[in-house]
């Protein structure tokens, strides 16, 4: 791969502490990395790889120079993407900003890589929750298309960034010590009311739309068919935080046109790139968010027919928020820009 010129903006972040995670790791081709982040961040000093950056504050002028641009999400894309790519940025975004325009390409690498050639500047990273279901989603489709899909999520804190992992930590710290629970992040962070997180389940994933779904189920719903590409594809969704720190856990049942047996849908999705079959009942084996912490694959298990319906199969899938989910997906899709010419 040729070396490129990187910006990584909201590099102190759970997402962009990732983003510097995967690069070392992948040996991810940078001539020169910008660290940026918004203006409480900047001046802060990070080693990296054995040489010092000061983080910048990110502006409309941070972007000059810069091949790739990395947005861990938040506010910023939708202030600084469009200057990055005045300025002849490719940026690769992991906000919701971007991800239903219809100019925007919303890429997963193993599922829909075509897609990526299609940029005008701008691609989207799904969110984390829907990137692990289609990773699981993609061999079994390619065996029969889908009729319908219902699936129940089970999130982890990370998914609300580092001050969601520090409530948990917070609030498990003060229940061992028979302290006081304090809540003030979950489970939405703008929203007046907050409720304990340590020893209790959420129903409830961003804000309730008008429909009485909440966005993250929808955004799993829209942002489904469009990586499917598939407008017809019949989505319901139910999304839940719970008390585990990293590594989200959803149950799948999906409905198909056509008959896909236990043992084509097991082969399949043991040869996607990307996923990890560990479905062994007689052994007690299958996916669980401790083991999936900290991993690069998807992992799938827990493969029974749905016997309520005629061509029906359930499974249970589990898959590092942060790095599949977020930080790792939007690196593949770098990978393939420097590979394939942006």
């Amino acid at each position: 791969m040729k070396k490129i010129n990187l910006a990584i903006v909201g590099v102190t972040g759970a997402v962009g502490q990732e983003f510097l995670k995967l690069i070392e790791e992948r040996n991810f081709p940078f001539e020169n990395l910008k660290m940026l982040a918004s203006s409480r961040s900047a001046g802060k000093k990070i080693n990296f790889m054995g040489k010092d950056y000061t983080v910048e504050e990110t502006t409309e002028n941070s972007f000059e120079g810069v091949d790739i641009a990395l947005f861990a999400g938040g506010k910023a894309s939708k202030i600084f993407a469009p200057a990055a790519v005045k300025a002849g940025a490719v940026c690769i975004d992991n906000s919701s900003t971007f991800r239903m325009d219809k100019d925007v390409p919303l890429v997963v690498p193993e599922v829909n890589p075509q897609a990526i050639k299609r940029h005008h500047g701008i691609i989207a990273n799904p969110n984390c929750s829907t990137i692990i279901m289609v990773m699981a989603l993609k061999p079994l489709y390619d065996i029969s298309k889908i009729k319908r899909i219902v699936v129940s999520t089970y999130q982890a804190v990370s998914g609300a960034g580092r001050e969601g992992m520090e409530e948990l930590k917070n609030q498990l710290e003060a229940l061992a010590n028979g302290k006081e629970v304090e809540a003030k992040v979950l489970p939405v962070a703008s929203l007046n009311k907050h409720y304990q997180i340590a020893s209790n389940l959420l129903p409830q994933i961003d804000i309730f739309m008008d429909n009485l779904y909440t966005k993250e189920e929808m955004k799993m719903i829209d942002e489904t068919r469009k990586i499917m590409e598939d407008g017809d594809m019949k989505i319901t969704a139910t999304t839940v935080r719970v008390p585990v720190y990293r590594s989200h856990a959803e149950s799948v049942n999906v409905e198909f046109y056509d008959e896909v047996s236990v043992e084509s849908a097991r082969a399949a999705l043991e040869k996607f790139p990307g996923v990890i079959v560990r479905d062994n009942p007689a052994e007690m084996i299958y996916p669980q968010p401790l083991e999936t912490s900290g991993k690069d694959d998807v992992e799938v298990g827990r493969i029974r027919k749905d016997f309520s319906v005629e061509h029906g199969l359930n499974f249970w899938v589990c898959g590092d928020q942060i790095r599949k989910g977020a930080a790792l997906n939007a690196l593949q899709i770098a990978e393939y820009l420097i590979t394939n010419g942006k």
